[in-house]
């Protein structure tokens, strides 16, 4: 794929890199990822996907905004509330590069349409606010032989996992099965610090573009931690679990079915 001038000049910096270069940014206007939720994590992940110019983007969330959203979905305005949180990122998207393809997905994510939306793409990225839904992307992706790429954050802390289905330990290897609903607060409930979920959602989209590129060491086998009050990091290397029931040797998920009871933003 041969770059148009203005592609040159717009993605300048990137191909000054020499681990990028004008066939790196090439990969990026020919690749699709997939976001899970237009949130805290999903809106600084959804305007560095699209400023980096990769080409599709599609986005699944079923929710609409609310004031209280606002102090932290950086891609969502006042002038938008009561709009779908995915017509408002597609809209911030396209503001911030038009030639990228927004594919909005103003459903409910559930069992029955999550194989043939991930499907579609070749990374996705876990922005969601509950295990329910962190539980069957991970399930879906691996079903689908899809990267996943997935952050989480509560009041001051903030996680990042990059899982390959082909190699490496997946979400239920670190966390065999959803905890009890009272047993994790959510941010409703909690709280959270607006400029953490950007600190996330850069992070994430940095792993993506790696991904996507293929430079870089992966995250792949490690959980990385971030805490806010104490500006620290720390990363933690986590191995495959062999009693894992969806990747592990003797495997007893074999499709979604076990999400029906569950519904799934």
């Amino acid at each position: 794929m041969e770059l148009s001038e203005e592609q040159v000049r717009r993605y300048a910096r990137h191909i000054l890199l020499p681990e990028v270069g004008g066939i790196g940014q090439a990969r990026l206007l020919a690749a699709r990822v997939l976001v899970v939720g237009a949130g805290g994590l999903g809106s600084p992940l959804l305007l560095y996907l699209a400023a980096a110019g990769v080409g599709t983007i599609g986005i699944v969330d079923d929710d609409v905004i609310e004031l209280s959203n606002l102090q932290r979905q950086i891609a969502h305005t006042t002038s938008r509330l009561g709009r779908p949180k995915v017509e408002s990122a597609a809209v911030a998207v396209r503001a911030i590069n038009p030639e990228v393809m927004v594919e909005p997905h103003y459903v409910r994510l559930s069992h029955d349409n999550a194989l043939d939306l991930i499907g579609l793409y070749d990374v996705v990225a876990d922005g969601s606010d509950n295990f329910p839904t962190r539980f069957l992307v991970n399930d879906a992706c691996f079903f689908a032989g899809k990267p996943l790429v997935s952050a989480a954050i509560l009041r001051f802390d903030g996680q990042l996992a990059t899982f390959r289905p082909s190699s490496g330990p997946c979400y239920r290897c670190l966390f065999p099965a959803p905890p009890p609903p009272e047993a994790v607060p959510a941010c409703a409930d909690s709280g959270v610090l607006g400029a953490v979920t950007g600190v996330l959602g850069a992070l994430q989209a940095t792993e993506i573009l790696k991904e996507i590129l293929s430079i870089g060491s992966s995250m792949t086998g490690a959980l990385l931690i971030y805490d806010a009050l104490s500006t620290t990091f720390r990363r933690i290397m986590v191995r495959p679990d062999p009693g894992c029931p969806l990747c592990g040797s003797v495997p007893t998920l074999r499709d979604l079915s076990s999400h029906a009871q569950n519904t799934h933003v």
